[in-house]
């Protein structure tokens, strides 16, 4: 009986705390400089209750979890998602690649931030939820970079050279060394690091205070 009743309370928290991450990536979505014009949000913290459910409950839990959470971005996303099957859209490039772009910048990526919890037997708990926060962080940010390397390639010369970053003489060398695949693995990088990397900071930050919540440092 007790299993049962400690296994609810698992599915009612985590369910809570999927619903508050979903919530905070939604409200997110309308803050218009908190999102880059080809995708990507900085959606402050919205991982973390995520990486929180992995760090209580281990990386199974975690990672079931991250991919409810997973399908609860597609939904958030879904103008985005089905702009990428439709044949009318600039998005659309073929199905079969739109599936590889779903399943690398949502299924793949939001369901790795279930390796918050990796850290959860350290003995500091607020340094265990700290670096949970940022190896999931990375993890998530390595599938948008594969993503937008093999899929949005196409983006990186308008990158460098249209926007405030063309009088950048760090823009203009790339620009005059590199070439395919290495220029668009440079895009990759730069561009989903302007919204990951300040996330993974962000998250990183508000992982210390709420590692010191009481229900959260009984874990």
């Amino acid at each position: 009986m007790s299993g049962t009743i400690g296994n609810t309370k698992k599915l009612v928290t985590s369910a809570m705390l999927i619903a508050v991450g979903t919530v905070i990536s939604f409200v997110c979505e309308f803050i218009p400089f908190l999102n880059l014009p080809f995708g990507g949000t900085i959606t402050i913290a919205s991982t973390l209750p995520v990486v929180l459910i992995s760090y209580m409950y281990g990386l199974s839990w975690g990672f079931g979890s991250a991919l409810v959470f997973a399908l609860m971005q597609m939904v958030v996303g879904m103008k985005t998602v089905s702009a990428l099957f439709t044949p009318s859209s600039d998005s659309f490039m073929g199905i079969g690649i739109a599936v590889a772009v779903i399943m690398l910048d949502y299924i793949l990526a939001f369901t790795s931030l279930g390796l918050g919890g990796i850290f959860r037997k350290m003995k500091s708990r607020t340094a265990a939820l700290v670096l949970g926060s940022v190896v999931a962080g990375l993890a998530c940010y390595f599938f948008h970079f594969v993503s937008g390397a093999l899929f949005y390639g196409a983006w990186a010369e308008w990158f460098f050279t249209d926007t405030v970053l063309k009088d950048l003489a760090v823009s203009k060398w790339i620009m005059e060394n590199l070439t395919g695949g290495g220029l668009a693995a440079v895009y990759s990088a730069v561009y989903n690091g302007c919204y990951m990397i300040p996330e993974i900071v962000i998250t990183a930050v508000i992982a210390i205070p709420v590692s010191r919540i009481p229900p959260v440092r009984k874990y």
